[in-house]
């Protein structure tokens, strides 16, 4: 009897032990979490920079500093192959890499894309979750438009924002602010094209054109799938 008494003293101390080893980590979690380092207020670069709205502290110079933050999401909003020559200025059409921990969300399936360079073209010219009225404002063409924008850029999040240049950027942030984001809480970051930190990750292949998009963390939208919103 002794002996059973003993071993259910033993078995005390066990749980014990675990409670307060659990307890501890939850605890050390939190203060990390609580001790994340506040982030600058978004402020627009000047020059041309600033007409494409990228950040002046949080940009493709400094980005490396900001990777991994668990407040925060990451998204690339270029195509994995934009029908837009973005060679003839400099770039690349192809999504030929990426900065690590960013997801892809193509901005052109979000919105009409207006404005590009004449060099360019018109670019992607196919079905997108929103249109623009004749008032300039943003119109769901489906049910699930809202809800898919939200899925992808929770509200709840900071939101860091790059693309090939920037463009595509800060036409996503301006899409996400008109609809109500709030605009102290996404970052245009700039454009990968001139990202030169530690954490790429290339999908151009060695191998003569051909490229590793198996390696994309990329969100497609099967249009297909939703349900238009009726025009009246």
């Amino acid at each position: 009897m002794a002996k059973e008494k003993k071993n259910y003293n033993y078995l005390y101390v066990i749980v014990g032990l675990v409670i307060v080893i659990v307890a501890l980590a939850i605890l050390l979690f939190v203060n990390r979490e609580k001790g994340l380092p506040e982030l600058p207020l978004p402020e627009v670069s000047g020059g041309e920079r600033g007409m494409l709205g990228i950040d002046k502290n949080i940009n493709e110079d400094t980005i490396d500093n900001y990777l991994g933050r668990s407040d925060s999401v990451y998204r690339d909003v270029r195509m994995l192959i934009d029908e837009g020559k973005y060679e003839n200025i400099g770039g690349d059409s192809y999504l030929s890499g990426f900065v690590e921990g960013f997801e892809v969300v193509p901005f052109p399936y979000l919105v009409p894309v207006t404005g590009l360079p004449a060099e360019v073209g018109k670019g992607y010219q196919g079905k997108t979750l929103f249109s623009m009225d004749k008032n300039g404002n943003y119109v769901a063409n489906y049910e699930e438009s809202m809800e898919i924008l939200e899925y992808l850029f929770p509200k709840d999040k900071t939101i860091f924002l790059m693309c090939g240049g920037g463009g595509y950027a800060g036409m996503t942030k301006n899409l996400l602010v008109t609809l109500g984001w709030n605009q102290n809480k996404i970052y245009n970051t700039g454009g990968y094209w001139n990202y030169k930190g530690e954490h790429s990750i290339q999908v151009k292949s060695e191998r003569e054109n051909s490229y590793d998009f198996w390696k994309v963390p990329y969100h497609d939208i099967n249009f297909a799938k939703l349900h238009e919103v009726k025009k009246k």
